[in-house]
């Protein structure tokens, strides 16, 4: 199981534990996490995922494509730790990595 805390522009925190193979966006929706919309359901299409990773865990993730640097492109909220959640696969290197949620998602 890979642990996950998702924590709300409020500081409200979401732990959860999920089986490697999903993404971080279907880890929030299948476990109910307030904040992510996924509107597109995980098509890189909306950018209703977006999350800030801590920095500690960007080294792990996977190179960000060209389709989730165009729609965060949009994000008035982007920065340099921004990523899609639909966009980051779930890996055993991921145990306990730590995403903060946006006020909003556009």
């Amino acid at each position: 199981m890979v642990k996950i805390v998702f924590i709300e522009h409020s500081g409200d925190e979401h732990p959860v534990e999920v089986t490697p193979g999903g993404t971080l966006m279907e880890a929030a929706i299948d476990n109910a996490v307030p904040g992510i919309d996924a509107d597109c359901g995980g098509c890189c299409s909306c950018a209703t995922c977006h999350v800030f990773v801590e920095e500690q865990w960007l080294n792990k993730l996977a190179p960000m494509g060209p389709n989730e640097e165009a729609m965060l492109s949009l994000s008035p909220d982007r920065k340099e730790n921004s990523r899609l959640s639909c966009q980051v696969p779930i890996v055993d290197a991921l145990d306990g990595i730590v995403v903060k949620m946006p006020e909003f998602q556009y």
